[in-house]
């Protein structure tokens, strides 16, 4: 694992699923390698009252029911569409969900403006079929057709980002559970076995981009992901991924809960003006996500890390904040900068601490971009 730049869930966790495993003697659906209530707690962590001998750590923050949902909605014959905003856990939440349930995770179709049909379905090598003709063993299955073949689970990112001749290839999967391949005289149907579905992810942003058909709505079961808008569990997810990013990097560096609070009271107040706004252009063009806010983090631990001196600050933090989210010259910038005289100058006036110096780094990087 040391030698991967990011593990995927199965292999990161790979210990506590084979523990998590070895005792289970829940009833499993089809070939599950962990029974539904035990993928909610590898999902969710474990609590004393679920008795276990370990402690399982949790590794997505959010409602109980929504898990339950998806893990319900896997175990009968339709997909799973996890739906929300961006940065709000999808992708995260169904990597989990897969590598609990198959112990693969990595079955992924990646739906852009230039994915085609032949990525859920087959492709052919090209030099084999010049060479022996068309055959099973010359075609190229994509992930989601290894997925029905081992019956396990696929996915599909940003569903609505396809279009919809590719999307409406899906239906026939879901539904029928086979995908014919009429360039063959025989063995020419590929059928799903017992354990097969797809976790299929869209961003609710991207309404009217490619719209979901009514058809294939009705294949799946949508479950909606909330932002998260507690700020002591928008802080747990910060602080959990924070410290999976100090460890990749092997970096020993503190966060200081005080620092934390500034990062997560500026994005409270920029949402609450993006809220406000009466025009797209007094918004920021970033969703101002949670992912966006460990992104923030991560960018000012890296520069005080290689550039600074191993200590986190205000400074560095505000500085990384503005050059973060100002992605429109000059628009993000104005609202910045607006914003740091609006709200945080007189902040630091009235409460000191460290908003002095998070508003030194924000001016300084505005005065640089601007």
């Amino acid at each position: 694992m040391s030698d991967l730049l990011r593990a995927p869930a199965e292999l990161k966790y790979a210990e506590e699923l084979d523990w998590l495993e070895s005792v289970d003697d829940n009833p499993k659906p089809f070939s599950w390698r962990l029974s539904p209530k035990m993928i909610r707690l590898f999902v969710l962590g474990a609590e004393r009252s679920d008795g276990l001998d370990r402690e399982i750590a949790q590794k997505w923050f959010g409602d109980r029911s929504i898990v339950e949902r998806a893990i319900v909605t896997l175990a009968s014959d339709r997909g799973l569409l996890l739906i929300g905003d961006p940065g709000t856990g999808k992708s995260w939440l169904a990597e989990l969900l897969a590598a609990a349930i198959s112990r693969n995770s990595t079955q992924v179709v990646q739906g852009t403006a230039g994915t085609t049909e032949d990525h859920i379905k087959y492709s052919w090598n090209v030099s084999m079929v010049i060479a022996k003709g068309q055959s099973r063993e010359s075609m190229i299955p994509s992930p989601i057709m290894n997925a029905m073949e081992s019956g396990t689970i696929g996915r599909f990112e940003e569903l609505t980002r396809s279009t919809s001749d590719v999307q409406d290839a899906l239906i026939s999967i879901l539904s029928e559970k086979y995908v014919s391949v009429p360039e063959l005289d025989t063995d020419n149907i590929v059928f799903a076995q017992p354990g097969f579905s797809i976790i299929a992810t869209a961003n609710s942003r991207d309404r009217g981009v490619n719209d979901l058909s009514s058809a294939l709505k009705r294949r799946f079961n949508f479950v909606r992901i909330p932002v998260v808008t507690n700020k002591k569990s928008e802080a747990e997810i910060v602080r959990f991924r924070t410290e999976e990013l100090l460890r990749r990097h092997q970096i020993e560096l503190d966060v200081p809960p005080t620092l934390l609070d500034v990062l997560l009271r500026s994005f409270a107040d920029l949402r609450a003006a993006s809220a406000a706004a009466g025009s797209d252009d007094e918004k920021l063009e970033s969703a101002l996500s949670t992912a966006e806010q460990i992104g923030v983090l991560e960018d000012a631990i890296l520069h005080s890390n290689f550039f600074g001196e191993r200590e986190l600050t205000a400074r560095s933090l505000g500085s990384s904040l503005v050059g973060s989210l100002s992605r429109r010259a000059p628009e993000d910038l104005a609202i910045m900068n607006k914003y740091l005289h609006g709200v945080v100058e007189p902040r630091g006036k009235d409460e000191g601490g460290l908003w002095p110096e998070f508003l030194a780094g924000g001016r300084d990087t505005i005065a640089t971009l601007s």
